[in-house]
């Protein structure tokens, strides 16, 4: 069955799969345009940027899940589990820890701000220095990703379908820059909706040829099993292992919660919701999608092993990368099913569009509001309005630009992943200064940020440089007994003898850790050293602190006792009868919000929330009637 199929030529598309795949671009070009039209009188960046805070969970749930569910999770986490076997399932742990931080620690703090950066918190918590430090390494890290998110599954469908490598490239940069300028938040988030479903339908058409053509469902678990592939379960606590459950469950919410819980592109989401109730249901919502998402592809990669357990396509070196596997495996089930193949490019692509685009929407958000409003603090809304449309256009030119260098990065998901805990975790550390630690000062928090960044950064590099060894990272058996002979001087490029590298004793031990303990290195690096900046310059007074700024997360600990909850706020006045008088009149929080925001860097006062005693949740208030979704 898939031995005679593995040995000839990969089918390339055909015009169905072209007509399929192009209706994607078309379509998600359409929402753009049709939000362009639909919101041409609101003028203002407010609206434009964040959707007029009044957007409802459902569609911000879908958007939430497409925009991190991307072509890495598409191509990248089948090949994982083809290779690794199925503890990649452990991730719904992290992702469920991930998503309860996010919504009971993060993003009440960012809602009640009244923020639409969130870097606007740290020059509310602690200065401009801090904020813009933070903003920038946000923009680096950014483009980084986007760039892989873009080139991986450009480059993988080139080599396997044929499919061009440059246009797909430039379509892909072209069509988010096309409908993040013309529509703002609300056609991103919309379009990513649209591109939720065709991710789902895309992988269940999969699923379904996948395990009719490997012979039931029954057979591909009990190939599976026999392969060593439903090994999920490792408790080995060796931090140098790549996948154990450990390194996931641990490693991995660390990863995802510098990706959920701090990362702009996420909050920007969140904050556009009408409430704070909404903006909670829909990342619960959310979760529910990453979970669908995870299982999809942890259960096509187990396909995928069944239908190649006796010939591995890259073993054999039909193909030339692990990334290339799942679309060489559609090619393959769908070679009589017209449009089919284009189906699954589609789905591929739409994880590719929805980060794109969000990571688009989200720099031109923090560009505007962390740089150009400083500068220039008088702007209209109209002229506000165009500049951002104009951050839109510079920075998809710059994410499709940086595509090129993302070939030198790897494999995709380990690429991805990578960046994220090398800049995501000194970035979860730094906001966790800021929220969960009161006596923390600016200059605990820069040089927190700094040494997170060092650690993370000459682990991760140090990992690129000298890769673990393959007793840590334990790929699984890979056969190629029933492969079609090739003529092997065309298929295999002859292979130059291995150069011997000295490596260094680091090289076995911190530069062999595992890549999803590379966020928690530069996370708890943040938090240490800031803490003990912090102490040795001068604890910060908590009495100079607004307590909207503190998550006071003692008060699980020591909920017995007052005396100690009131010390665990070091000077934080969260008395409730202080808290529930602002909350009503929001008076005093506007006033600390002008003083702090200066420069320019404040918003109207229908900008800040404020609480809405009948639902008991945050509302955003708005000045003028928007339309709800």
């Amino acid at each position: 069955m898939s031995a005679g199929r593995a040995g000839s030529q990969a089918k390339n598309f055909e015009a169905w799969d072209y007509v399929v795949f192009a209706a994607l671009f078309i379509i998600s070009s359409g929402i753009g345009v049709f939000f362009a039209i639909k919101e041409r009188k609101k003028v203002t960046s407010r609206e434009f940027l964040v959707g007029g805070k009044q957007m409802s969970c459902g569609p911000v749930a879908l958007s939430l899940t497409a925009s991190f569910m991307s072509a890495v999770t598409v191509l990248g986490a089948p090949a994982e589990v083809y290779r690794f076997g199925a503890s990649f399932l452990l991730f719904f742990i992290a992702y469920t820890f991930v998503i309860i931080f996010t919504s009971e620690l993060f993003l009440p703090v960012f809602y009640r701000s009244g923020i639409t950066s969130t870097y606007e918190y740290l020059q509310l918590r602690f200065n401009k220095v801090v904020r813009y430090a933070a903003t920038l390494i946000y923009i680096v890290q950014t483009i980084l990703y986007t760039g892989v998110v873009i080139y991986a599954p450009a480059l993988a469908l080139n080599q396997v379908t044929g499919f061009h490598l440059w246009g797909s490239v430039f379509a892909t940069g072209i069509v988010c820059t096309f409908y993040c300028t013309l529509g703002g938040l609300k056609a991103v988030v919309w379009t990513d909706a649209f591109q939720m479903v065709v991710m789902v339908v895309g992988f269940l058409t999969v699923l379904i040829q996948g395990t009719a053509r490997a012979g039931g469902l029954q057979n591909v678990l009990d190939q599976s099993k026999n392969g060593s592939r439903l090994e999920i379960l490792d408790f080995d606590v060796d931090p140098l292992r790549r996948h154990t459950f450990w390194t996931v469950a641990v490693g991995g919410t660390f990863t995802w919660l510098g990706i959920y819980g701090v990362n702009q592109s996420t909050i920007q989401r969140c904050i556009s919701c009408k409430t704070e109730k909404h903006a909670k249901i829909a990342l619960y919502l959310n979760l529910v999608g990453l979970w669908i998402i995870l299982a999809c592809a942890v259960f096509s990669g187990l396909i995928m092993y069944a239908h190649f357990k006796n010939c591995d396509p890259w073993t054999a070196g039909i193909i030339s990368a692990p990334d290339q596997l799942m679309p060489y495996f559609v090619m393959d089930i769908f070679a009589s099913m017209p449009g089919l193949p284009g189906l699954f490019v589609a789905c591929a692509f739409s994880g590719t569009l929805s980060t794109v685009a969000a990571s688009i929407n989200a720099l031109a958000t923090v560009t505007f509001e962390d740089f150009v409003k400083s500068c220039f603090p008088n702007l209209s809304d109209k002229l506000s309005t165009w500049i951002s449309k104009g951050l839109c256009l510079l920075f998809g030119v710059l994410c499709t630009a940086m595509a090129v260098a993302a070939s030198f990065m790897g494999g995709v998901v380990q690429a991805a992943l990578s960046i994220h805990g090398m800049c995501g975790g000194p970035m979860l550390g730094l906001f966790t200064l800021g929220i969960v630690l009161p006596f923390v000062n600016w200059k605990g928090a820069i040089g927190g940020l700094l040494t997170g960044i060092i650690l993370a950064f000459w682990v991760a590099i140090g990992g690129f440089v000298y890769p673990a060894p393959a007793i840590k990272t334990r790929p699984l058996i890979l056969s190629t007994e029933q492969c079609v002979q090739l003529n092997m001087t065309e298929a295999l490029p002859t292979m130059a003898p291995p150069v011997i590298v000295n490596r260094p004793v680091l090289a076995e031990t911190w530069y062999s850790l595992s890549y999803l303990y590379y966020s928690a290195v530069g996370c708890l690096g943040c938090i240490l050293a800031g803490t003990l900046i912090s102490f040795l310059t001068g604890p910060e007074k908590g009495k100079n602190i607004e307590p909207r700024l503190i998550r006071p997360v003692g008060n699980l600990f020591c909920f017995w006792s007052k005396k100690y909850k009131t010390l665990c706020w070091c000077g934080v006045q969260h008395d409730s009868e202080t808290i529930l008088d602002n909350l009503e009149n929001d008076t005093s929080w506007k006033q600390a919000t002008e003083s702090a925001l200066q420069n320019g860097l404040k918003d109207n006062q229908d900008h800040i929330p404020g609480y809405n005693p009948d639902e008991k949740s945050y509302t955003n208030l708005a000045a003028e009637k928007v339309t709800h979704f």
